[in-house]
């Protein structure tokens, strides 16, 4: 690294030493842009490592609400504005006991960059809540739901910040939010996206995280004339993405063996196919089930209490469930086993170890940045709709978002391959590639618009 990326780095860790994952994401995305500030000076005399590290604006706010009962609960209510340099501040609410400002500040950090791989018109940015909606009534998510609003809406607005869904945060909580957006702000405009369709959202909207990390693992391996068909394919998380995912996967001719949730995984060797995945869904979306309840419904299956599914030999592998869920052994043993792809549907799943050891390996690595911006992209697609008052086709939604991934692939490609050198001209570093793509947008726009 330069003098000026390390410098940056060690100011970053003293600002927010408490905050892991925060700094593994600014640590990861400055060590692979330094070919490019070494490149061209113009970024570090317009300080924009430091600018592009400090969120524009933090919200932190108390959210009083009562439960059934009665009682009076009080949780913690954040959104992190990151950089709105390309655009509206863009990035999801996650309603999850782990929430807090380090891990929003890494999904806003990393917001930045994927929303501008997308082409579309979109800043940076993330929020939630410590609130868990597990276990809580429809009146009591509503309740809740309100009460953050109450104060969110100050911040946010169509042109300003467009929030999403995360993690716990699905139709029924946009929803409740759009509601009482509308109530307060006495209008209806597309403030919100993953909107039900009746009321302003887009098909192929709770599809798209995972069909377009599909559609990018297609496009990784379609450099080296290869293709999904009759790859066998490990996949965690059993939630939206993973479903999705699973769906599209089969429609490619892959065969995915493993799901996964909180307590463990399954391991099905010939396969889920789209009647189990169709029960999967029920499972999880209707009944609110457990994935072990799969072993005892199809009998081809096992369970592993408390496993990740990451020692099951694979041709390629998708992280579909949360942050660092796999470390450096475990990407050392999908290695060793087999694993020729990884593509993230999760966000940031993989730790730093872990990274190099697929780098080093050199096999196909999408990082979640690139691989899983299909959701966002959509995101950005249902604002387009709303600004038209338009609906599209679910076939005109999945061809847009089938070319957002492609040109998301192919501008990381061709970064990636503009600025190796040596033996690694020869090897796509899609991390490198997608990183610098994204910071080149987004920093170039900064310097455009002078020092706020």
């Amino acid at each position: 690294m330069s003098d000026y990326t390390s410098r940056v780095l060690e100011e970053v860790r003293a600002k927010n030493a408490n905050e892991p994952e925060f700094l593994q994401a600014v640590q990861e995305v400055i060590s692979t842009i330094a070919p490019v500030l070494d490149a061209k000076k113009k970024y570090e005399d317009n300080c924009i490592l430091e600018r592009i590290t400090e969120p524009e604006r933090t919200i932190i706010f108390r959210v009083p609400w009562t439960d059934d009962k009665g009682n009076i609960r009080v949780n913690r209510g954040f959104r992190v504005e990151f950089n709105s340099a390309i655009g509206p501040y863009k990035g999801g609410l996650r309603f999850h006991p782990s929430v807090n400002l380090g891990i929003l500040k890494f999904l806003g950090f990393e917001q930045i960059f994927k929303n501008s791989l997308t082409t579309l018109a979109m800043g940076g940015g993330k929020g939630g809540s410590d609130f868990d909606p597990k276990g809580k009534s429809d009146a009591e998510v509503m309740r809740f739901c309100q009460s953050f609003m109450t104060e969110l809406q100050r911040h946010i607005g169509a042109d300003t910040d467009v929030p999403a869904g995360d993690i716990g945060v699905g139709g029924r909580e946009i929803g409740y939010l759009f509601g009482q957006y509308k109530r307060l702000r006495n209008e209806f405009t597309g403030v919100l996206t993953g909107k039900a369709l009746n009321w302003g959202g887009s098909l192929i909207r709770p599809e798209a995280t995972g069909y377009g990390t599909a559609y990018f693992a297609q496009n990784m391996l379609a450099t080296r004339n290869d293709e999904l068909a009759g790859k066998v394919c490990v996949v965690s998380g059993s939630g939206n993405v993973a479903q999705y995912l699973v769906e599209k996967l089969n429609q490619l001719g892959a065969k995915v063996v493993t799901m996964s949730d909180s307590n463990g995984y399954i391991y099905d060797p010939e396969g889920i196919t789209p009647d189990k995945l169709a029960w999967v869904l029920e499972l999880k979306n209707v009944r609110r089930g457990r994935i072990k309840e799969y072993a005892d419904q199809f009998k081809s299956a096992q369970y592993f209490e408390g496993q990740r599914p990451w020692n099951v030999p694979c041709d390629c592998a998708f992280p579909c469930a949360t942050q660092n869920e796999i470390n450096g052994a475990e990407a050392a043993t999908l290695i060793k086993n087999g694993c020729k792809l990884v593509a993230e549907g999760a966000n940031m799943p993989t730790d730093l170890e872990g990274i190099n050891n697929y780098l080093a390996a050199k096999i196909l690595y999408g990082p979640a940045k690139a691989a899983n911006a299909g959701g966002v992209a959509t995101s950005g697609l249902e604002m387009a709709q709303n600004s038209q008052r338009l609906n599209w086709t679910s076939e005109e939604v999945d061809a847009k978002l089938f070319g957002i991934m492609k040109n998301i692939h192919d501008n990381a490609y061709n970064h990636a391959h503009e600025y190796a050198t040596g033996s690694d001209a020869a090897f796509t570093n899609y991390v490198a590639g997608a990183n610098i793509a994204g910071f080149v947008k987004v920093a170039d726009s900064m310097i455009d618009q002078g020092l706020v």
